[in-house]
């Protein structure tokens, strides 16, 4: 890895036991750009459908009944944030994918697809 900022979503899965999954929003899973890249403590990397985790997650900072949120803190999220810079990672926190940021997925799936051949499996190892 090296020392640019890859930009992160930390979000919080609403069905038990509330995990928390990182999406990179600029980084394909997949040739086409479709899916992102994500990161959770029990599964790893993976592929991820960013629309699709976005509306069964809530933000990292949301307050569950009978809990207030500190603003600034890195709530719950903070244990996957520093496993990910333990492996290398240099994060920058968004709250939310932009379209410059889904276009950026896309110019860089283009630009690894320009690299493979036609004939091989069409996904993205990390």
């Amino acid at each position: 890895m090296d020392d640019t900022p890859t930009k992160v979503v930390f979000r919080q899965w609403r069905s038990k036991p509330h995990e928390i999954i990182a999406l990179f929003p600029e980084v394909p899973a997949d040739l086409d750009g479709y899916t992102c890249m994500s990161y959770e403590h029990v599964g790893q990397h993976g592929a991820a459908d960013y629309e699709g985790v976005m509306a069964a997650t809530w933000p990292t900072n949301h307050p569950r009944k009978g809990e207030v949120c500190e603003l600034g803190a890195l709530a719950e999220h903070w244990a996957l944030l520093q496993e990910l810079e333990r492996i290398g990672y240099v994060l920058k926190p968004v709250h939310r994918c932009t379209p410059a940021m889904r276009r950026a997925r896309f110019d860089e799936a283009r630009r690894i697809r320009e690299y493979v051949p036609a004939n091989a499996e069409r996904k993205v190892s990390v």
